[in-house]
């Protein structure tokens, strides 16, 4: 065989690699059809108001509605809740969750949310949070609790105005009411988030607090999605990540407080872009295989490339998936990777990680 022709079918072989096609993401179109992402979580379509079609794609970090026809009147419910969540809905479990839980058993519940939003629709980006007396997994709960990260267009939550309230460090409408099944306690953003991590328990004790549900009744499922009304195609939940701790510190940074992983997040910065250099150290006493990195990138940051790990999606909620060879941290062992970035305004460095799930001390 000449060497010309080695040549060329090296640089086929090479072309056909190139363009090889990437795993397909799921598509999902039937009514309550459902699929798991990361192993963990449930991307689910629930529709449920409108018999027009909708239609999710499930992505390996969240989802992103690809068709979503019809209408309904603003003035009612919404016509679906397409969702990813953690927990029970319906007798539909997450794998591997651990809810439901006993409220007065939570330590903390740490979650982080990146959403893309549409401007051509009538809708509202929320989490959807359930409580109830009874450790149920399936049907309606006694309790809804609903943060409205933004709305588009003439809809209002169920109920009724009763005040403001500062949760998680943020200010919000608080609107009481009910649907005729179940309480709803809605916590409404004076304008829009695009992305944050904060402690679902935060809004569980205001609840609490409001007469809602009390320290024995159960958490039994977190969910962050949209409510359209009209339209809606082009919403997506860039990436989602929940985690409920049971017993222990609500804060793995308190003095004394044992953690199942330490972070050391090293920087150099400059005008405009920056350096990070991770090290996740496993505190505990079994390996952690397959580990992710979750946190979230303070606006206006964007990963530009990252070595020894992937990062996606670029900016928001983001997780760090171990790259091949070193998908194992040993008990007491490390794992390193950085990326390079760009950033506007002042930089700061990311607020709180969870290591699969577990929030981590910061070094």
């Amino acid at each position: 065989m000449s060497a010309a022709l080695l040549t060329a079918l090296a640089a086929l072989a090479a072309l056909l690699t190139a363009t090889a096609p990437a795993q397909a993401d799921t598509t999902i179109c039937e009514e309550f059809g459902s699929t798991v992402i990361q192993g963990r979580y449930v991307v689910q379509n629930n529709r449920w108001g409108t018999s027009a079609t909708q239609c999710v794609t499930a992505t390996n970090s969240g989802f992103r509605v690809t068709q979503a026809d019809g209408s309904v009147p603003t003035n009612g419910a919404p016509k679906s809740y397409p969702s990813v969540f953690n927990g029970c809905h319906y007798t539909n479990c997450s794998p591997g969750t651990a809810l439901p839980a006993r409220i007065s058993g939570i330590s903390s519940a740490p979650s982080s949310i990146s959403y893309s939003y549409v401007d051509n629709a009538v809708y509202n980006a929320s989490y959807d949070i359930w409580l109830d007396p009874t450790p149920r997994t399936d049907g309606v709960n006694r309790t809804e609790i609903m943060i409205w990260f933004n709305r588009v267009g003439p809809i209002q939550p169920i109920g009724s105005q009763v005040g403001t309230a500062t949760v998680a460090g943020r200010t919000w409408e608080v609107w009481s009411g009910g649907n005729g099944t179940n309480d709803v306690l809605s916590f409404v953003a004076p304008s829009a988030i695009s992305s944050w991590s904060f402690d679902v328990m935060d809004f569980v004790r205001e609840t609490v607090a409001h007469g809602k549900a009390g320290n024995d009744w159960y958490l039994t499922s977190i969910q962050a999605g949209f409510e359209p009304w009209q339209n809606g195609a082009g919403l997506a939940v860039n990436s989602f990540s929940s985690t409920v701790n049971t017993g222990g510190s609500q804060n793995p940074d308190e003095p004394g407080t044992p953690a199942a992983c330490t972070v050391s997040y090293a920087t150099n910065v400059w005008p405009g872009g920056f350096t990070a250099n991770v090290t996740v150290t496993n505190n505990g006493s079994a390996p952690v295989d397959g580990w992710r990195l979750a946190f979230t990138l303070p606006s206006g940051q964007s990963v530009v490339q990252a070595w020894n790990a992937t990062v996606s999606p670029s900016s928001g909620a983001v997780t760090a998936t171990a790259a091949a060879g070193s998908a194992r941290i040993a008990a007491g062992g490390s794992q390193s990777f950085g990326f390079q970035g760009t950033y506007s305004g002042s930089f700061a460095q990311p607020g709180g990680f969870q290591l699969n799930g577990t929030a981590c001390r910061t070094a």
